[in-house]
């Protein structure tokens, strides 16, 4: 570990595991470990992606300096991206929609980011959705690049750099289950991959909201 940091960004990464203890006592004799990714400065795993997006973008020459970065984001990839740009003197441009709270969109201005709420209630190709402001900003302001998160490689690349061997070493490769919120796919994609290379007998469980479209897609093969 570094004695000293040259900025906040170096700080993010090598979260600690953490033994569960009373919840899983009674209920299972396995081992059971919490990575605690509120241990970056955004308070999210969303910072790995966020920065490594930003990162591959300037060496691809997509973001280039004094560019403007556009996201549509629910709060913590948005703070990843604003922690990233005030270090590095981007602009931010984020698009989010009218359920999030005040605090976040509060906290994502605090960080000098420009936040568009939008409307929750539309369809995602509606030209009032969060995702169809945040393309139409990208077109219309000089310089900007568009993180895109949902599509973005660099999302599951940045875990299988980091989250997944993070994992394996903190385990001493003892690792037998993956388990991990869908959102995006980055983290349990690129982690799992790690992993599964690793080891092909470890389990990649994916936990997802009522109404998920992977759910249905692995049931069905119908991806909405």
């Amino acid at each position: 570990m570094k004695k000293i940091c040259d900025n906040i960004l170096e700080t993010i990464g090598q979260t600690p595991l953490v033994r569960i203890n009373a919840v899983t006592r009674g209920v299972t004799r396995a081992t059971v470990l919490a990575k605690i990714e509120t241990f970056n400065p955004g308070n999210s795993i969303k910072d790995r992606m966020a920065v490594k997006m930003i990162e591959d973008a300037e060496r691809s020459g997509l973001l280039r300096p004094g560019g403007t970065i556009v996201e549509g984001t629910s709060g913590n990839t948005g703070m990843g991206l604003a922690i990233a740009a005030a270090i590095k003197g981007y602009r931010c441009v984020f698009t989010t929609t009218d359920k999030q709270s005040k605090e976040k969109v509060d906290a994502l201005r605090a960080f000098g980011a420009e936040v568009v709420v939008c409307p929750t209630n539309v369809e995602p190709e509606d030209p009032r959705s969060y995702y169809s402001v945040s393309s139409r900003l990208a077109s219309e302001i000089p310089g900007a690049w568009k993180a895109n998160q949902y599509d973005n490689l660099s999302n599951s690349q940045a875990h299988y750099e980091q989250t997944g061997p993070e994992i394996w070493d903190q385990t001493d490769g003892r690792v037998t289950h993956l388990v991990v919120g869908v959102g995006t796919g980055g983290t349990i994609s690129g982690t799992g991959r790690y992993l599964k290379e690793r080891n092909p007998g470890v389990k990649v469980w994916g936990v997802d909201t009522y109404g998920s479209v992977f759910k249905k897609y692995k049931e069905t093969g119908v991806f909405d």
